[in-house]
């Protein structure tokens, strides 16, 4: 028997005993709880009934071939009320099937993911209407410190309270979070700063990475406050998500080298209701879809901000190589807003800014709003020439791009003037057309499936475009 066999098959046999000696354990309370001393593989299943003003911490250090699984045994029967909230601390741990609904914690996190833990997992769980009376007390429905953790298939509507419903803390390591295939529900406005749906980073840690990756998920009136998506780190990526009615922005507030992409917007023509707006350097917008938006400058389709001299991690700093490439803007009020936000302090214009091979249909403010001493260039971009009656800046096309009604969403016929008339080469994008160029599975986020618990029907709006 050779070396290496020896070591596979003694890999084998211990992995098999962990799992010989996994247990399965029910309880009833937070304190039966953490009485158990969980082990590789083990179970705990929470009893059904009402699980009041109950402090949960699940604990332990699981494997990736034998995570520990707390689960509810009912979703729908096991409900966490009063001034309930979880705690999650360790390694390969996994939470399925959490019903968190019209309590309020006494200030603390709903649901905490813990310090120097590691590879933890939220899925299938929901957190609704969980607020103080006093809106003024702070604290989020998810907080993720720690690295490597999944937020997944969850629920979250109706946070009236200050602070984010979601927020990735950073430390001096790139955390890796992975934000996937969750419903946020309706956020009123909460008049002020501190209403994200999802925060990643803080003003402070802004020049850290972080790589959290914030993909297909829907964000249905969201209107905490001006940011829907705040983020405040760097290198990461916001893709595949729907926004759909949402009075905000997706926005690049602080930190560098961030990747938007393959995001659907649809506003209907709310009041306010924006896009994406880029603050900080070396971002890539592209293949984005924006629909019915209303808003301008600061909140227009696309929004690329000026900055302060001399900043400092608070402030607003000055956009240098963004790139925006192959969106789609259909029916909004401004497409581009390229030096917004000037004022006495904002001075500094965004630099070596390039905006090509964009398709934009049915603006009514024009196609563009710039500061004349922006560094920016635009080249390839078609707007098609229905409705068309100004004179084009340089870099734009009048063209019959032929749009078609598709469900939702507006796309060109396979004879279109977009179709293979892509100009240029940028290392991130493989595509020929002009616009947004999204594929099934991008699109396939409007039917709402796989999105939210398992166990909860989130199909609460009807997707269309008014």
């Amino acid at each position: 028997m050779n070396r290496r066999f020896k070591l596979f098959l003694t890999c084998c046999l211990v992995s098999l005993a962990l799992q010989g000696f996994s247990k399965n354990y029910t309880v009833k309370s937070a304190a039966e709880l953490a009485q158990l001393v969980l082990k590789p593989g083990d179970q705990v299943m929470l009893a059904n009934g009402n699980w009041k003003d109950q402090q949960l911490v699940f604990k332990g250090k699981g494997t990736s071939q034998n995570p520990i699984l707390l689960k509810a045994e009912n979703a729908l029967k096991v409900n966490f009320t009063g001034t309930s909230s979880i705690k999650i601390e360790g390694a390969w741990l996994l939470v399925d099937g959490l019903n968190f609904k019209d309590g309020a914690t006494n200030g603390e996190d709903v649901i905490l993911f813990a310090e120097n833990s590691s590879n933890c997992r939220l899925s299938n769980s929901s957190v609704v209407n969980y607020n103080p009376t006093d809106k003024a007390k702070e604290y989020t429905f998810v907080s993720l410190y720690g690295s490597r953790h999944r937020v997944d298939h969850c629920y979250f509507e109706g946070k009236t309270n200050i602070g984010p419903t979601l927020v990735v803390w950073l430390s001096a390591s790139a955390n890796y979070h992975q934000i996937d295939h969750n419903y946020f529900g309706p956020r009123p406005d909460i008049n002020g700063n501190g209403g994200e749906t999802i925060r990643i980073g803080t003003s402070t840690w802004s020049m850290y990475d972080s790589f959290t990756i914030v993909n297909a998920n829907i964000f249905a009136q969201c209107n905490g406050e001006t940011e829907i998506v705040s983020v405040k780190s760097c290198r990461n990526t916001i893709s595949n998500n729907l926004f759909y009615e949402s009075v905000g922005t997706l926005t690049l507030r602080h930190g560098n080298y961030n990747a938007v992409f393959g995001n659907i917007f649809i506003g209907n023509h709310i009041k306010d209701t924006g896009g994406i707006r880029i603050i900080g350097e070396h971002h890539n917008v592209y293949n984005n879809y924006l629909q019915g938006l209303t808003g301008t400058g600061l909140r227009a389709a696309v929004s690329v901000m000026d900055g302060l001299p001399n900043p400092i991690l608070v402030s607003h700093w000055q956009v240098k190589n963004a790139t925006v490439v192959a969106n789609t803007i259909v029916d909004c009020k401004e497409a581009f807003s390229v030096g917004a936000g000037k004022n006495a302090e904002r001075i500094l214009p965004p630099q070596k800014v390039m905006i090509a091979n964009n398709l934009i249909s049915k603006v009514t403010n024009g196609v563009t709003m710039v500061d004349e001493t922006a560094d920016v260039t635009f080249n390839g971009n078609m707007v098609d020439e229905n409705g068309v009656t100004t004179i084009l800046p340089t870099g734009f096309k009048k063209v019959d791009a032929q749009l078609k009604k598709t469900d939702v969403i507006w796309q060109p016929a396979s004879t279109s003037a977009v179709k293979g008339a892509f100009a240029g080469n940028f290392s991130f994008i493989k595509q020929k057309d002009v616009g947004a160029s999204l594929n099934e599975e991008q699109l396939s986020i409007l039917t709402q499936k796989n999105i939210g618990p398992t166990w909860l029907n989130t199909n609460k709006i009807t997707i269309a475009s008014k």
